[in-house]
């Protein structure tokens, strides 16, 4: 995992110019997460911890609509950034680095767990995977909620794309652009994908380029493995459906027998 810390500890920087307008970005898609924990779990209040958080955009948002949100990322960067920019808009966020295959909390401390961003996919075996949804399950209570959005791989697995659009956005210091390279491994289901931020400078542009790995899991994979990890009534909510930029799932850690 040491290159997927490398890849978001340089990123973290320059994560926001990914955004038109990175504080309404967290707003819009605490909204979304808010109405999808509400309708499992009720109205609250919840506590909520956000185990790949970056920057602090779920993080950030959530806890402005009310939630008790601690942060907990792979990179040490990044979950420093994400209090230092929730402190900045007078919001508590504390954050811990640490790997989501081991998170540092006790058992059954949280309502909700939320691992967004395809943040799940750089896991790259069966083994790392269930690491990390058991203990997800591990820090959540009884009845408690996961809440993970990742692309839609079903799709991108019959297509093998291999780029992403360039996306272009206006910042005060003039426009950046994003994109991606794909590259798909023998299996057709890993990819190395090289990401670009090209960065308006004096003499032109800055090109920063940065290099992670992913699994571009199936749903029927993962929910397999939510099963056998003790997760129950799996639902996949569609950005159609939702507003969220990516597909979201959602389930519930089952409770123990009486």
């Amino acid at each position: 995992m040491s290159s997927t810390r490398d890849f978001y500890d340089d990123l973290a920087p320059d994560y926001h110019l990914m955004f038109a307008d990175w504080d309404a970005s967290t707003a819009r898609q605490a909204a979304v997460l808010d109405t999808l924990v509400r309708r499992r779990l009720g109205a609250g209040p919840h506590r909520v911890l956000d185990c790949a958080c970056g920057i602090g955009t779920q993080a950030i948002g959530l806890a402005g609509a009310g939630y008790d949100v601690v942060g907990s990322d792979l990179s040490p960067r990044a979950a420093a950034r994400a209090t230092a920019e929730a402190a900045g808009r007078g919001i508590g966020l504390p954050t811990a680095a640490a790997d989501m295959r081991r998170l540092p909390f006790a058992p059954s401390v949280f309502d909700v767990v939320v691992c967004a961003d395809n943040s799940l996919a750089h896991l790259l075996s069966t083994q790392d995977v269930a690491a990390a949804l058991g203990d997800m399950r591990r820090v959540l209570r009884d009845g408690g909620l996961l809440v993970l959005t990742l692309r839609d791989y079903d799709e991108l697995r019959r297509t093998r794309p291999t780029s992403t659009p360039p996306q272009v956005r206006e910042t005060p210091d003039g426009r950046v652009i994003t994109f991606q390279l794909w590259h798909w491994h023998e299996d057709g289901e890993r990819y190395d994908l090289e990401h670009f931020q090209l960065i308006p400078a004096a003499d032109g542009w800055t090109t920063r380029r940065r290099v992670a790995t992913s699994w571009a899991l199936s749903r029927p994979q993962l929910t397999r493995l939510l099963a056998e990890a003790g997760y129950a009534d799996v639902m996949w909510h569609a950005p159609e459906a939702t507003g969220f930029y990516q597909p979201v799932m959602t389930c519930q850690v089952r409770r123990a027998s009486t």
